[in-house]
This record gives structure tokens, sequence and C-alpha cells, in this order.
């Protein structure tokens, strides 16, 4: 017997992330989504809230090596077990593999509880004889064998093969089970100042004030790393617009644009609108931005961001940045393309893309980001300055398709981008006109910035 809903709990933590992981599995719903949701129906302290993300995240970014160790110790194959079950089980081996504070104890009544819960009376013996011997298992047996390097690393770090091979052919074995710890690990959490209403010092103040910790960022001049927050959207100079939430890394790219007062700008790709707020912001809300994207709830959230940072000079438009607008044909000083991508560089903050990706899927993504580019770059007037950025470490979806839009079009170039920070000065290649950032050297998101200008 499977049960759907059980709102008489919902402030037990451990059921939350249960169904999170269960419309995650049976819904593909997308987890910060299904966690939002799940999270605001319910009443829970700050720390269980916490604790609710730290189980959903922990079992998606170590899935693998955890449904690797079911298959060890069950003798009911994971195909045939209910997803209720198999998210149960997952749960309890997380807690009691990656948790030191829980004690395996509690992890595995917790379990057995919601085995019965969501299950029956004899669900609750199962998962129990399972945890149970894996709590007695020793180390070895917990997992697979490091002969067979792709295997054992893609099981034990949770990443699909075919990207595990893929980074040990471009970057070497030591590079890769870095970069594979890493996406296993939670990212800080980094806001940008709105500097049209704020200084980044004063900003800071305010949040020490709430008992929020906060440290200056090292790759921006408005950035901040804050830590013990919960539920960020909620906080009162949030909602007045006094920062935005957006990666260091992300920063990055509008500084690499250089927008200047009363300029035309086109962003072709913007929603959710990190990049178009922190332009408008460098343009002191002067000029004008065109800001484009192909779905309206997107672009409603862009709007929801502008009217929070008070800025004045974005202009929405739903407009598909696959097809060429002539309109705008050698309009602009600036365009932003930020383009669609397989977002390899952003898997610590989105581990379900690990698993939702394919290689196949990355083929059909380079056809689409070049076309836009083409595009794109034909809104530039002479001199004019094109930043093609992307939030994944893949060369054929970065470098490769500069490359061989600069080889077809000679009236491009790459030019030198000017460092913001020492962080910045470290990246020699900047010197060429392009750098590209990595989570296990940088400690910021995976990204890649380019900066092209129209020579005539």
């Amino acid at each position: 017997m499977e049960m759907g809903d059980h709102n008489n709990s919902l402030d037990n933590p451990r059921e939350i992330a249960l169904k999170v992981l269960y419309e995650v599995d049976v819904n593909n719903a997308y987890s910060n989504i299904s966690l939002k949701r799940n999270l605001n129906h319910a009443f829970l302290k700050s720390v269980d809230r916490a604790f609710v993300t730290q189980l959903v995240y922990g079992v998606i970014k170590n899935k693998s090596r955890i449904d690797w160790i079911i298959s060890q110790f069950s003798k009911t194959p994971i195909k045939k077990m209910s997803p209720w079950v198999l998210n149960i089980l997952r749960l309890g081996i997380y807690q009691m593999i990656y948790l030191d504070k829980i004690p395996q104890s509690a992890a595995v009544n917790e379990s057995v509880k919601l085995g019965k819960r969501y299950g029956h009376k004899r669900i609750g013996g199962f998962i129990n004889g399972i945890l149970r011997n894996i709590s007695r298992a020793s180390k070895e047996d917990l997992q697979p064998d490091q002969k067979n390097t792709i295997n054992f690393l893609s099981i034990y770090y949770s990443h699909p093969k075919w990207m595990v091979e893929k980074w040990l052919k471009e970057y070497g074995k030591d590079f890769t089970v870095d970069l594979l710890k890493k996406n296993n690990e939670v990212p800080s959490i980094s806001i940008r100042t709105n500097t049209l209403k704020i200084s980044r010092k004063n900003l800071m103040e305010l949040l020490q004030k709430e008992g929020i910790m906060v440290r200056k960022g090292q790759w921006c001049p408005e950035s901040i790393i804050i830590e013990n927050v919960s539920n960020i959207e909620k906080n009162k100079y949030f909602q007045k617009g006094l920062f935005q939430v957006q990666d260091q890394s992300s920063m990055l790219v509008a500084h690499v644009l250089d927008p200047k007062e009363n300029q035309l700008i086109i962003d072709v790709c913007a929603a959710p609108g990190g990049k178009t707020t922190h332009i408008a912001q460098k343009m002191n809300n002067t000029g004008k931005i065109i800001a484009r994207d192909i779905y309206d709830h997107k672009l409603s959230l862009i709007k929801q961001n502008i009217d929070r940072l008070d800025i004045a000079n974005i202009k929405l438009e739903n407009y598909n940045a696959l097809e060429f607008d002539s309109d705008l044909a050698g309009q602009a000083d600036r365009v932003l393309l930020d383009a669609p991508c397989s977002g390899l560089g952003i898997i610590r903050r989105k581990p379900d893309l690990k698993w939702n990706k394919c290689s196949e899927d990355i083929q059909e993504i380079t056809t689409l980001q070049y076309k836009m580019l083409e595009n794109a770059t034909k809104y530039l007037k002479k001199g004019g300055i094109l930043v093609y950025s992307t939030c994944t470490i893949n060369a054929d979806e970065n470098f490769n398709i500069v490359r061989k839009f600069l080889e077809r079009n000679p009236l491009f170039r790459l030019i030198p981008i000017t460092a913001i920070s020492q962080r910045m000065k470290e990246h020699k290649e900047i010197e060429k006109g392009y750098f590209k950032v990595f989570p296990n050297i940088d400690s910021i998101d995976g990204f890649f910035i380019s900066k092209i200008q129209r020579v005539q």
C-alpha cells in the first residue's frame, strides 16, 4: 500500500524531506522549487528548515553512492521498491554515512517510523534490517572497488559516468577528484549590494545587526558572503531592495561588459535578471537596457527584481534569441549573451543538473549557442562590445564556440579584460579576452566569460 499526503505532521523535518524527494523522483520536480513550496507550507524552526534542506540536497548530491549501497544490502532490487520506501532508505543512509552529528540509532528509528507510515508494518522491518546491517558494515563494504577509476569515481562521488570520463580526459585525475568533491559541498551564499541605494560597508553593518555573519567577497566590489541565514527572501533588507542574491562569478559578467552611462544595452537571454539589474546599477539607472527572454513567467521574475531594486532603465520584451531582430541591427553599444548551457559549473547549487543532463543534450545546446551568438553580434555598433558567458566549464560550449565564431567573422575580435580584483588578476587569460573560473580552484561557481568587439 502506498500513501499520499500526511498533513498532520507538517513539522517533522525528515517527513518533509521525504515528500520533496518523492516529488523529484516521481513527478520530475525541480528540487529547489519543491523544497521552497514544502517549506513554505511547514511550521518549522530555522534550524529544522536548514536540516530539511541539508537532507534533500545531501541525498540528491550523493544518490549514486547511496543507491549502490542499497543494492549491496537489499535482496529486493531498487527498481521493485516503492518510491516512498526507496527514498526513506536513501534518507536513512545519508544520515548514517554523511552526518556525524546524527546518532545511527536515531537515523534507523526515524526511518522505520516513516516506513510504517508510508508503507505498511512489514516495511518497517525491511527498512530496519537493511539500515542495521549497513550500520555494522566496514568502510570497505560501503564503497565500490577502486580498480576501475571511472566506475569508482562515478559511484563514490555520485556523478554520471560520461561526466567523470570527460573531466578525466580534459583535466586529469587529481583535478577531477577535487572538482567532484567540491561539487558535493554546500556553496556559500553571496549577495550583490544594490549600490543605487546603499554602500557595501553600510549594508554589511545592517546585516550584522540582524545577527547575520558577513564578509567581503574577494572578486567584486559589491559582493558580500553571508552565513547563518535562513529564508533570505523574508529578510527586510532584501525586501527593501538593498541587495540581490547572486554568485560572484555571475557578478563578474557585468564588470567585463563594462557598460557606460546613457548607452543602449541589449541583454538577449536576461532571465532571471541578476546580470541585467547589475548592468542597470552600473549605469546609474541611465540609458536603456532591452532585456529579453522567451518565457513570460521568467520575464515576470525579472520585473519583480526590477521593482524591488528600484531600477528604471530596463525595458522587458518577450523575444527569442534564436531569431534576429533587424530593427536593432547595428544599434547597441553593448550586448550580453549569457547563453543557455549545460550548467556544469553550478552543480554545487543545482545538483539535479547532474542527473538531468546527458552528453547528447550538450551537442544540441552548442548549436543553439552558436546561432544565438551570430544573431547577438549583429546588434553591435562599430566598436561595440559583446560579452558571451555561460555557467558551464565545458570547453565545447565556451571557448570553442567563440573561436569558431571569430574564425568565420573577421570583423570581430577578442579584446583584453580589465581585472577588477586581485583574484581576477591571477587569471592570465584575461589579457587574451576571456577567462574561466572553477568551483574547486576559485571557490565560486564555474563560469566562462569572454569579451568580443566589433572592429568595423
